[in-house]
């Protein structure tokens, strides 16, 4: 009887951790960007030269409506009414050291995406949240750590054409992370 009440208030403890576990907001997100639960995606290559394979996608059929959860390198082409498209990226080395730029897929490919941003997406900023910005806000890897407000958000959405890590749950865009370029 007393191995059955152990694992009873064992499971119990366990429980009531992982629940309180699930409040804690760790990286400044809002509390129901977290409690949904948005796993650890695997992040690509922040400046990859390739484009991110969609194998099991037809792009011929024109712009998906929404891209399969996860990462992708992009950056958003068009938004309206809280829906953006957006297609993926890869960095193009210059001549010199740490000089290049991106670049989207060339004319007339049609590998792009089509996905409702979250009511809760977050954006997180190279250029201190502004167009254009004029202190660096980026990690050593080189991407965005100052967390925007909506407004800032819909801005960068609107003007379009910024490499970010987009990332996508649910169908839905939950946070951006925008890229430094030199």
């Amino acid at each position: 009887m007393h191995r059955s009440v152990r694992r009873l208030l064992g499971s119990a403890a366990t429980v009531a951790v992982a629940a309180s576990l699930s409040l804690i907001i760790t990286d400044g997100t809002s509390a129901s960007v977290t409690s949904s639960a948005i796993p650890r995606f695997t992040m690509p290559k922040v400046y990859g030269t390739q484009f991110q394979a969609a194998s099991h996608h037809d792009f011929t059929k024109g712009i998906l409506r929404s891209r399969d959860d996860g990462i992708l390198r992009g950056w958003v082409r068009s938004y309206n009414r809280g829906t953006a498209e957006y297609t993926p990226v890869r960095w193009v080395g210059g001549k010199q050291e740490g000089d290049g730029f991106f670049a989207g897929p060339g004319k007339g490919d049609v590998s792009g995406y089509r996905s409702p941003v979250s009511s809760e997406a977050v954006l997180y900023s190279t250029t201190d949240c502004k167009i254009p910005g004029a202190q660096v806000t980026a990690d050593k890897r080189g991407l965005g750590t100052r967390r925007c407000s909506k407004q800032e958000l819909t801005a960068h959405l609107e003007a379009g054409y910024r490499a970010a890590m987009i990332t996508v749950h649910r169908g839905r865009i939950v946070k951006i992370q925008e890229i430094s370029t030199p």
